[in-house]
């Protein structure tokens, strides 16, 4: 009995020292103790844990969670965690939050609104049950640094995802056509109730009548469909990164970087400039002028992210005192321009817009540039040296379809062509705007070539409505958008990191810069930040300088400064 015992500890030592020599591990001990013994360190088996942890596997996903949470707005949205296996055990390693984005105009009415808030539920339920079941199982044992393969999943699923979708409103159209022809089918036609040929009179005199004919235009394009649950593949490819950046310990930035660049560690990285946004003027204000919905500043570049911001924190601070306190002006300049502009100022500043900024409203374009440049001469500064402004028009709430023209003030209409013109002439009066953002429908693209042509030398002409979906930008490799300098990016729905990468680099490559943008319904996930960085956009349209889920991705951006110029890789 105690012969076979010993025999069969025999047979186990034999077994384990062969598993360790497999293993490489008395070579790798050996190693270990000879490398660490002149080191002496105080924490002797914690260099021990670290020396052999770059033999570990590396970690594997092990599982994703999805979950319904708020947005900034108090909007619903969607959460992604992911958990690896780390050294044999699950650890959770990070999660983003999605920004929710709407297509829905301010103007909309409150049915259009409902229906809005009802689908925005059913996608963000559906983004969860998709990111717990088949995503969680289909991305199980995938490396996290395996960005390329990840996003080729979630885009072969979401492929997936939208042909069914086709399918079943396919077949919900053949049932619809098959009841009506039972229903038609049930009843037998009249000959006797057909309405005689008189029908043909009034058409006449409609055309006859008809002598104001209105210019027409190119029609608005239907809004791009989203797919319910498409969140879920934005949100598991930013997770996905994030925690490849998080096992790679690494920031998310460089990460990005080194996706982009093939591994290949950049020496230097430029920050993108920040469009602050400082105003907030509101389309259907009692003031009349339409043609302004955000008032951005530009810091010049000559200035670090650090003074840029406090520059802009006094301006705002000027003009919030401008505007609870109308009429005061001081200087040279509020002498020589007393009048309608003066009178007209906004009585007070109503709230804090969703975007980080104060809602106000003007009843000129002259009006507001005149505010603007006594905030700055007020504190010593000037438009076009030290601060410069970017304004986003957003055209394509402007239109006035029956008529086909522009309502830029309340009662005023333009054409296309007389709004290129009008461009102009405000670029020439004021040199400091630097750019302008969506100052026409996309569909008007002869119109964005003209404006090009006379304006893209002077300011940045940027498309961010008048751009379409990343996933579509993507697939044509000529943008097929209208003439620009460049693009507004924003990451929503079913765009994945990958994408991205792809579509900057085209843009980089026809010279069109790139501009990321945040969301209306923001979160306060600061990740929108590092891929700016990491992807070398030249801009960074955060909202304002107010609201926590905004000034966390400023307070990430200086943070992000403060890191690169420590480590001497800021250009």
């Amino acid at each position: 009995m105690e012969a076979g015992e010993r025999r069969r500890r025999g047979l186990l030592r034999q077994e384990a020292a062969e598993y360790y020599r497999g293993h490489r591990v008395p070579e790798r001990m050996e190693d270990a103790l000879n490398a660490l013994f002149p080191l002496r360190p105080d924490d002797l088996y914690g260099e021990l844990a670290n020396y052999f942890s770059k033999f570990s596997k590396p970690p594997v996903i092990c599982k994703l969670v999805g979950r319904k949470i708020l947005d900034g707005v108090g909007q619903p949205t969607l959460e992604v965690e992911i958990y690896c296996t780390v050294k044999n055990y699950e650890k959770r390693i990070c999660s983003i939050v999605m920004a929710s984005h709407s297509q829905i105009p301010e103007n909309a009415l409150p049915e259009t609104i409902e229906a809005d808030e009802k689908e925005r539920n059913y996608s963000v339920h559906t983004a969860v049950e998709w990111v717990n079941e088949p995503l969680n199982t289909m991305l199980r044992d995938l490396e996290p640094t395996d960005q390329c393969q990840a996003d080729k999943m979630l885009g072969e699923y979401f492929a997936n995802k939208v042909e069914e979708a086709k399918e079943i409103e396919k077949q919900e159209k053949e049932r619809e056509e098959e009841k009506k022809e039972e229903e038609a089918a049930k009843v037998t036609p009249s000959p006797v109730s057909c309405p005689p040929a008189p029908s043909s009179k009034p058409k006449k005199r409609g055309k006859s009548g008809k002598k104001v004919s209105v210019e027409p235009i190119p029609p608005a394009e239907p809004a791009e469909p989203v797919l319910c649950g498409s969140l879920a593949i934005g949100g598991t490819s930013l997770a996905i990164a994030k925690a490849g950046a998080t096992v790679s310990h690494v920031p998310l930035y460089l990460h990005t970087a080194l996706l982009k660049h093939n591994q290949e560690s950049p020496k230097e990285m430029t920050l993108p400039l920040p469009m602050v946004t400082l105003l907030n003027c509101e389309k259907n204000s009692p003031t009349k002028l339409k043609l302004v919905k955000e008032v951005m500043l530009i810091p010049p570049v000559e200035l670090s992210l650090k003074q840029g911001i406090e520059r802009v924190l006094d301006i705002q601070k000027e003009i919030t005192r401008l505007l609870e306190s109308p009429g005061k002006m001081s200087g040279s300049q509020a002498d020589s321009k007393k009048g309608k502009a003066q009178k007209a100022l906004p009585s007070s500043v109503k709230r804090v817009s969703h975007l980080g900024c104060l809602t106000t409203g003007y009843d000129s374009l002259e009006q507001l540039l005149l505010q603007m440049q006594t905030a700055c001469n007020n504190i010593g500064l000037e438009l076009g040296t030290d601060m410069y402004l970017a304004i986003n028009c957003a055209a394509h709430e402007l239109m006035d379809y029956e008529k086909g023209k522009y309502e830029i003030l309340t009662g005023t209409f333009k054409s296309s062509d007389e709004m290129v013109a009008m461009y102009v002439e405000m670029i020439h009066n004021f040199p400091f705007i630097i750019a302008l953002i969506d100052p026409l429908r996309k569909e008007d693209k002869e119109q964005w070539s003209r404006i090009c042509c006379a304006l893209g030398s002077k300011c940045f002409l940027i498309a961010e409505d008048a751009a379409m979906q990343i996933s579509k930008l993507k697939n044509d490799q000529n943008l097929n958008i209208a003439t620009c300098s460049g693009v507004v990016l924003k990451y929503i729905n079913q765009t994945k990191v990958s994408d991205l990468i792809e579509l900057t680099g085209i843009l980089d490559g026809q010279r069109h810069i790139t501009i990321l943008g945040s969301p209306d319904g923001e979160s306060s996930d600061e990740s929108l930040v590092d891929l700016a960085v990491g992807l070398g956009a030249r801009f960074l349209k955060l909202g304002g300088l107010s609201r926590g889920e905004r000034v966390a991705k400023y307070n990430r951006l200086l943070a992000i400064e403060e890191e690169l110029a420590a480590n001497g890789a800021l250009r």
